[in-house]
């Protein structure tokens, strides 16, 4: 394997790796959207820890409280129509999330990652002019 074909391996697999971050990032950035859940003038972030808390509460059978929402405003919410919510909102979130994940996970090439429709002719093309100048 030459030089040149070594180094176009190599600015390849970075020019991957980078797209693969950006991709991902975007993608928690995404998910941490959709796990904000705003309500009676708060808003919160879902986690475990708040699902958790919550069926605590109900458990310990409360049906309202209190809770401080991210921004440490006191706010109170009705406690089994909270739990609702949040939990349905965390799964739609993360199976999403794992669903785009995976389909990160599988594309092993550049315009694979940011859902190109560019065919190998083409690819073929721009390495060359791009790499071989």
């Amino acid at each position: 394997m030459s030089m040149s074909s070594k180094l176009t391996k190599a600015l390849e697999f970075a020019n991957y790796r980078r797209t693969l971050n950006v991709q991902h990032n975007n993608l928690k950035a995404k998910v941490q959207t959709l796990l904000s859940y705003s309500i009676n003038g708060g808003t919160f972030q879902i986690d475990q820890v708040l699902i958790s808390f919550v069926k605590t509460l109900l458990d310990q059978e409360h049906t309202e409280a209190v809770l401080l929402d991210i921004y440490n405003n006191p706010i109170k919410v009705e406690l089994e129509e909270f739990l609702e919510e949040i939990t349905s909102r965390y799964f739609e979130a993360t199976n999403e999330y794992h669903a785009e994940y995976e389909k990160l996970k599988k594309s092993r090439k550049v315009h694979k990652l940011i859902d190109l429709d560019i065919n190998d002719t083409w690819l073929h093309i721009w390495r060359r002019r791009n790499f071989n100048s």
